[in-house]
């Protein structure tokens, strides 16, 4: 018998040089669906674009990157 297993989502952002990590809100959002859910809380995510994912203690890990603050 095969037995699939589905890897959870895990979101963080990086604030003030601290990783927030963020529930997954619905797992059939697309990653950049949940950007806009919790843009809405965190302001500085309205900019931010989507990295990953990367695959981490048995979850998808994405990260929300910022472009506020950063030059060049």
């Amino acid at each position: 018998m095969l037995a699939v297993d589905v890897l959870g989502r895990i979101f963080t952002y990086t604030d003030n040089g601290r990783d927030i990590e963020l529930a997954d809100p619905d797992d059939t959002l697309s990653p950049e669906a949940v950007l806009n859910f919790y843009s809405n809380a965190y302001p500085a995510l309205t900019t931010a674009k989507v990295e990953g994912p990367e695959i981490e203690d048995d979850a998808l890990r994405y990260r929300f990157v910022t472009t506020i603050g950063t030059k060049g």
